[in-house]
């Protein structure tokens, strides 16, 4: 026990450290299933209308790919599938939580100088994983009770709660054990956050295959599990020993590694360089490649597999439309299959745009974790100024999202064209629509700057909860209906509703000013502020 002590100290400085963001998060996920109750009720009133609904979201492959099977057409059923993401969301907060509080602390000092008062070895990794397995559980709790206050039944809610909380339990157990591997955070968020992406991937795969060949591989995916406990459809809580069985593999291996490694290493060793830098290596731009081009290869490939999965499913609205002839008559009005299609693909890719989005926040706060880690004084002090430092990793921040916004438009245009046989009309119109989502990813990247200059602090925090907030509003905001102004407050809404849509010029020059205005901002702070201010 002696290796525990210290643990409900470290607990209480957790919470400390995190008494505005872990309340604010809790909160914020439990209330949106409490906002599409009322959504659903207020769109389908009757119990004819949602069942209609259901059969439309069951016939739409690409509705599966992204929110999962749809069990029931209850109204607690449509909230469960509909708001399934924020499990998503759950599993990368808890990651989060977890690295920051250990590989962090050890990356930046701060766990040895822990370590010279009495603080066992155990302490700092049982505190921050009963910190987040706590916050898991109350996020359960809230959105359980929610939904009891709203009448819906108490076992379903019960379920649709624990399967947010469950794929929390399970990430920040694979955080514990990739901040035991490696050296530094980056890379322990790395490795939690390609599992995190691979999973969504092989559910979107597997859910879309139904009983198909490939529908095992939604049982390899936490993410395919939380869907398959089928919250308000005959729940199988069964699901959840799978959850326990891998949270306490994981725990335990992180456990065992955890003592085997010295404070400040990882288990895997660092690979050396040569002692000489090559000649490749004499600028800051080529540095600033060699940190940021296994980030930018990764989204891209990542990227380019689910756009080849949508670009496939897409053509599904076609059969849909024939088995329905309702549905034909209905989306006959807005452009028949054509304009179903074009619709789908709209929203397809206005959500991975988002996604890219968390990459393009990636790449712009590498210059928050180079000065963090006191990696950028040494380049700094030779004869690389400030702006030309900032300028060799803004040129990933933004040219990386255009890169991977090009490879997902091309593939998705080759794979639909290719069904259509419509290959060179499709893949220009689809190439087209995402690129138009460029601009509302630059004003994210321009944020990013802008806070690195100004407010350096709060630049990571703040850039993700500016990135959150326009997750909610991109994914949930019509289906919750929230005022116009709430919804112009993120950059995409205003990108024009390619392909189909007119494209107007306008928002998109107004998106590029605001972009180079924030990014200016950035770069002005961060010349005349302190390097190493935190």
């Amino acid at each position: 026990m002696k290796e525990l002590v210290g643990t409900g100290g470290l607990i209480r400085l957790i919470l400390r450290r995190d008494r505005f963001i872990l309340p604010v998060r809790i909160f914020f996920l439990a209330i949106i299933p409490l906002f599409g109750v009322a959504a659903f009720t207020d769109l389908y009133p009757t119990a004819a209308e949602l069942k209609s609904f259901a059969q439309l979201a069951r016939a739409n492959l690409a509705f599966t790919a992204l929110f999962g099977p749809l069990y029931d057409s209850n109204l607690g059923a449509l909230v469960a599938w509909r708001f399934s993401i924020i499990a998503v969301f759950a599993a990368l907060a808890s990651f989060l939580t977890v690295i920051r509080h250990t590989r962090t602390e050890e990356e930046t000092g701060r766990r040895e100088l822990m370590g010279s008062t009495v603080v066992g070895r155990y302490a700092p990794l049982s505190s921050a994983l009963i910190v987040t397995f706590g916050a898991n559980i109350a996020l359960a709790a809230i959105v359980a009770g929610l939904l009891i206050n709203q009448e819906l039944e108490v076992t379903g809610s019960i379920a649709l709660g624990l399967s947010y909380a469950a794929p929390g339990w399970v990430f920040a157990a694979i955080a514990a054990l990739s901040a035991q591997l490696t050296q530094n955070a980056g890379s322990a968020r790395g490795i939690a956050g390609s599992i995190l992406g691979l999973s969504f991937l092989l559910r979107a795969v597997g859910d879309v295959s139904e009983s198909g060949a490939l529908s095992w591989l939604s049982w390899l995916s936490p993410l395919g599990w939380s869907i398959f406990i089928r919250s308000f459809a005959d729940e199988n809580w069964r699901v959840l020993m799978l959850f326990l069985g891998v949270v306490i593999v994981f725990s335990g291996t992180a456990y065992v590694l955890s003592s085997r490694r010295d404070v400040g290493a990882g288990i895997l060793p660092p690979r050396l360089g040569p002692a000489a830098a090559a000649p490749s290596l004499s600028n800051p731009l080529a540095l600033a490649w060699r940190l940021q081009r296994n980030l930018l290869i990764a989204w891209t490939v990542g990227i380019a597999l689910y756009s080849l999965l949508i670009g496939n499913i897409v053509h599904s609205i076609a059969d849909m439309l024939r088995d329905n002839p309702q549905l034909e008559v209905y989306f006959t009005a807005i452009g028949g299959e054509a304009g179903l299609t074009d619709i789908t693909i709209a929203a397809i890719i206005s959500i991975v745009a988002l996604i890219i989005s968390i990459y393009a926040a990636q790449s712009a706060l590498r210059l928050r974790g180079e000065e963090v880690g006191i990696r950028a004084e040494p380049v700094l002090a030779t004869a690389v100024g400030r702006l030309r430092y900032a300028a060799s990793h803004l040129v990933f921040a933004f040219a990386g999202p255009a890169v991977v916004l090009a490879v997902s438009g091309l593939i998705i245009g080759l794979t639909y064209g290719s069904i259509t046989g419509e290959v060179g009309r499709e893949v220009g119109r689809q190439f087209g629509a995402t690129m138009a989502q460029l601009p509302a990813v630059w004003v994210l990247v321009g944020i990013a700057v802008a806070l690195y200059g100004l407010l350096p602090r709060f630049s990571t925090s703040g850039a993700w909860a500016v990135l959150s907030a326009f997750f909610v509003i991109g994914v949930f905001g019509e289906l919750l209906q929230l005022p116009q102004w709430i919804m112009d407050i993120s950059p995409f809404t205003h990108i024009p509703n390619l392909p189909g849509g007119e494209f107007t010029i306008t928002p998109i020059i107004w998106l590029l000013a605001i972009a180079l205005v924030l990014t200016v901002a950035g770069l002005v702070g961060f010349r005349q502020r302190d390097i190493g201010r935190v």
